[in-house]
């Protein structure tokens, strides 16, 4: 019989799909048995709709046979096979699917999982074959067919002799090349893990006879040496029911403990498992994971966030970044789903909008989630916060705040009241009567923090202070702006504002006493500084510095920490004590000694520098100023 062409745009088309689409030639097995499971649920649904009470699930299997000699890997499966002309129509057409079209027609299809909805699935086989045959038969057909090809020149259909309905593929594999080991296709331990990885949840017993050695008999005993007799035994190489879809009485927490171990390479259990299903616009089950730690790699740009997508059972996408938010990348875990458009190769998820909505409402359940554990597992909470909340914080400011209000109830940060983390609420709920904002300082460390000048006023007065530690703290507070009415700020910023009226007053008259002394202060400044001016909140410390406008100093030393950006510098000030000797004596150089009070001034803008934990450009110099007053 002469060879027909296939019915396609071009042979472009399909010499495109076979190496161009999937990027793993190990797809080509999915496909199959994909389309295997596929025949056997529209057999079971045509029995069910025509009360053909003499098919049972039970009965169904999807068989793979290897043969190393011939190079073959065969699937068979007994479902509802084809007559000649839907081989026809369905092989012969490129990107017509016989599923699509069944799906169409039979709109509520109950517990039929249709999985290949675009016909290429198939032809992904010449990836690693030179020749495909399949041979089919229908279901209540006398007749059976057989149809062969060898890629891009085409295919014959002619009168096949195979017992039974169903369809029986058998794939003659490439010879190995430089760069491809086909002949791993043909070894059963391969083949058996890429059923285990990619089809393992499919419904129906997937079957392959495996070679095994035992002990032959008398051997090895009574001082005989031992010899082993090979021998072959059927196995099922898929467990058939994804441990997500098994009702959660029937599943323990070591059940899940041992399924995330070995699914997703981690020792440890992890610290919080999420299982979620819904029905309705988008219809799908997850089973979600929070880790104890993060990864070694998690806060790098190797790290590839993303949940593992199956389509009915179907393992679609390993890591599906869209189905997570970037605050929320630290969840591992799957999402099984029937609703969702794929495109032609199944290996790249059509951005639609059920995967949108699926993605919303686990976002949702992970936030949900993580209040609960902070409302009711505080522990376990702050355990998470150890190793994620960076994450969380960043989420606040990231994007320009757009997660900010889901975020900020979720968020820890170390205060000067105690050893343990505080929420924002849980600092505004104990604010003092008068308090006005939420203050907050920034530093290497908690210690660091609370060693700052300004922070020896909010201890006077009673006001718990948050100690930021990481470099994106400051910037997610100026994005939240404000909690509960209440403003957030910086202690080391301009107008503090924690004086009494009389202390006010008392400051505004030093300060035009000691004008004098101010102006040549910043003239020795000049540059450096905005101003030189005196505080009323400073307590044992002789100066401090403080900002103004938008830029802090831990800002500035974040923002310049980043490679190929332009030097920032914050509009610094210096805030002198009046309270402190070191005043006095800077009153006395003013008239005394000029170019000493310039002295004093660098020694003490350096020494406020070095207590707001910023560098000196010059330390050695620094050094020599200091020791030329001593």
């Amino acid at each position: 019989m002469a060879l027909k062409e296939f019915q396609a745009e071009s042979k472009r088309l399909m010499d495109l799909m076979i190496n161009s689409i999937y990027t793993h030639k190990e797809i080509f097995l999915r496909e199959l048995i994909s389309n295997a499971s596929d025949a056997i649920d529209k057999l079971y649904y045509r029995g069910f709709q025509e009360g053909q009470t003499g098919l049972s699930r039970e009965d169904f299997f999807i068989r793979i046979d290897l043969d190393k000699e011939a190079r073959t890997l065969t699937v068979t499966d007994n479902g509802i096979g084809m007559t000649r002309e839907e081989l026809d129509n369905n092989l012969g057409v490129i990107a017509k699917s016989g599923s699509l079209q069944f799906k169409k027609e039979n709109e509520k299809t109950d517990g039929v999982d249709i999985i290949g909805q675009f016909g290429v699935g198939f032809y992904s086989a010449f990836m690693v074959s030179s020749q495909v045959v399949v041979e089919s038969r229908a279901f209540g057909s006398e007749e059976a067919w057989t149809w062969r090809s060898s890629g891009l020149e085409g295919y014959e259909i002619v009168p096949g002799s195979k017992e039974g309905h169903g369809t029986t593929i058998t794939l003659t594999i490439k010879p190995d090349g430089d760069e491809e080991n086909y002949s791993d296709f043909l070894e059963q331990h391969h083949v058996g893990q890429l059923v285990k990885r990619y089809s393992d949840y499919i419904r129906y017993p997937i079957k392959m006879e495996m070679k095994k050695s035992k002990l032959k008999e008398g051997t090895g005993t009574d001082g005989k040496d031992p010899e082993y007799e090979t021998y072959f035994e059927t196995e099922t190489l898929n467990s058939m029911t994804p441990i997500w879809k098994k009702a959660k009485s029937g599943v323990t927490d070591e059940d899940l403990n041992r399924f995330y171990q070995e699914k997703f390479f981690d020792w440890q259990d992890p610290l919080r498992t999420i299982r979620t299903s819904t029905e309705g616009a988008a219809t799908y089950s997850a089973l979600l994971f929070i880790p104890k730690n993060a990864p070694m790699d998690y806060y790098t740009r190797e790290f590839e966030k993303g949940l593992q997508l199956y389509a009915s059972g179907v393992l679609i996408m390993d890591k599906c970044a869209d189905l997570l938010p970037d605050c929320f990348s630290f969840v591992k875990g799957l999402v099984d789903s029937q609703d969702l458009s794929l495109n032609i190769s199944r290996e790249m998820l059509q951005h639609d909008r059920q995967l949108k909505l699926i993605a919303g409402r686990l976002e949702k359940k992970i936030a949900g989630e993580l209040k609960s554990m902070l409302e009711n597992d505080r522990e376990k909470y702050e355990e998470f916060w150890k190793s994620f909340g960076l994450q969380i914080k960043y989420g606040i400011y990231d994007n320009y705040g757009a997660k900010k209000d889901e975020l900020k109830d979720l968020a820890l940060f170390m205060s000067s009241e105690g050893d343990k983390p505080v929420t924002l609420k849980e600092y505004v709920d104990r604010m003092k009567e008068g308090q006005a904002c939420i203050y907050y300082g920034c530093g290497e460390s908690v210690q660091r923090v609370l060693s700052l000048p300004q922070a020896e006023a909010l201890k006077e007065k009673g006001y718990e202070l948050l100690c930021l530690t990481d470099n994106v703290d400051e910037f997610a507070l100026r994005i939240l702006e404000k909690y509960q009415d209440k403003e957030f700020k910086n202690i080391s910023s301009e107008g503090l504002d924690l004086q009494s009226e009389e202390e006010k007053e008392r400051a505004k008259e030093l300060s035009a006493d000691n004008k004098d002394l101010l102006e040549a202060m910043g003239k020795a400044l000049e540059g450096k500084v905005k101003e030189v001016k005196l505080s009323a909140s400073l307590k044992s410390h002789a100066a401090c510095i403080s900002t103004e406008g938008m830029i802090s100093t831990e800002m500035e030393k974040v923002l310049n920490s980043m490679p190929a950006r332009e030097k920032i510098q914050a509009q610094r000030v210096l805030e002198l004590n009046p309270g402190h000797p070191v005043f006095e004596r800077l009153r006395a150089l003013a008239s005394s000694d000029p170019e000493k009070l310039k002295l004093y001034a660098e020694i003490l803008y350096g020494q406020a520098l070095l207590i707001e934990g910023v560098a000196i450009e010059d330390p050695a110099d620094f050094a020599q100023k200091v020791c030329s007053v001593l």
